[in-house]
Formats: structure tokens, C-alpha cells, sequence
């Protein structure tokens, strides 16, 4: 997805002022979130009306809290049976790695079920869900998220795509 200085620039000019604007907007959201290949991503959003900002903002929210919010100090304090394991002797690195990972895995089951619209293990039921992006005002846009679990590892904010979770 990596475009050249000139590619983005090209494509710039051939945008309306209204896109442009959106464009360098979203690219330096992009940045600021330290996302790999800026350009492309607004480019990607605005040309193919993808949400692809609030799938970033999302799936880095999941791991900064849910998962690597284990890694914090205290975080495992809540927690009497890992207390118990660590005055038996656990080893509070592996302890922390464990919590992560099983965080991960209900991360990803959920997002995996909610990608699935409705409950697979259920028929005649007339209900279901979507995940969708929202605006300022908390109004849906009508811009689906889509194929969230997909995305969980690569948007591991340590760059590991969760590597360090299975040592």
C-alpha cells in the first residue's frame, strides 16, 4: 500500500478540496498514531470508503488495556489467584505473559463473534449485530468494521503482532 511522495501528491491534486482536506487529515491521524504507511491508509479510506481510521483506533485500544493493561504494575494485585501463584513461587514474568495471552484470546474470540453478525448456534432467531464507525457526535456513519479479528495481531502496538505472547 506504500505510496511514493509523488504518487500521493498525484492523487492529491486529483481529489476535490473537501476529499484533500479529509485526505491530509486522516494521514496525519495516521501519523500521529505512529500508523506504518500513512498515505496509503487515507488514500485506501478515502477512495474505497473504508473505515480504516476507527479500525485502528479500535484495535489499539483492545490491546493497550484489555491485553498489554496486564503488563502494568498492580495489574496482577486484583487478582488472589495469581497472588496465590506468585508467593508459590510463580514466575511473575511468565505469570503476566499467561494473563496476556488469555486476554488476547477473549479479544479475539470476541471480535471474531461479533464479525459474525449474529449467532451461528442460533436459527430462527431474527436478530444479529454490527460493529460500525461512529462521528464526533456518536452518530453511526453507515461505515461498517469489518473483519476485526483479522486484524488483532497486526495491530499490536509493539510491532511484535503479539509474538511475545506464545514464548
Amino acid at each position: 500500500m506504500s505510496e511514493t511522495p509523488s504518487e500521493w501528491q498525484a492523487w492529491l491534486n486529483g481529489l476535490d478540496a473537501s476529499q484533500r482536506a479529509a485526505a491530509l487529515s486522516l494521514r496525519s491521524q495516521f501519523e500521529v498514531l505512529g500508523a506504518d504507511d500513512a498515505e496509503g491508509w487515507a488514500k485506501s479510506e478515502i477512495s474505497e470508503d473504508l473505515p480504516h481510521l476507527a479500525r485502528l483506533v479500535l484495535l489499539r485500544s483492545l490491546w493497550r488495556s484489555p491485553i498489554d493493561g496486564w503488563a502494568e504494575s498492580g495489574a496482577l494485585d486484583q487478582l488472589p489467584a495469581a497472588q496465590r501463584l506468585l508467593a508459590a513461587g510463580a514466575d511473575k514474568e511468565d505469570l503476566v505473559r499467561l494473563v496476556r495471552a488469555v486476554a488476547y484470546e477473549a479479544v479475539f474470540a470476541t471480535l471474531d463473534e461479533l464479525d459474525s453478525g449474529g449467532d451461528v448456534n442460533v436459527s430462527g432467531i431474527d436478530a444479529g449485530w454490527v460493529v460500525m464507525e461512529s462521528g464526533e457526535d456518536g452518530a453511526p456513519t453507515g461505515r461498517v468494521l469489518s473483519g476485526l479479528h483479522e486484524d488483532l495481531l497486526a495491530m499490536d502496538p509493539s510491532g511484535s503482532e503479539g509474538a511475545d505472547l506464545w514464548q
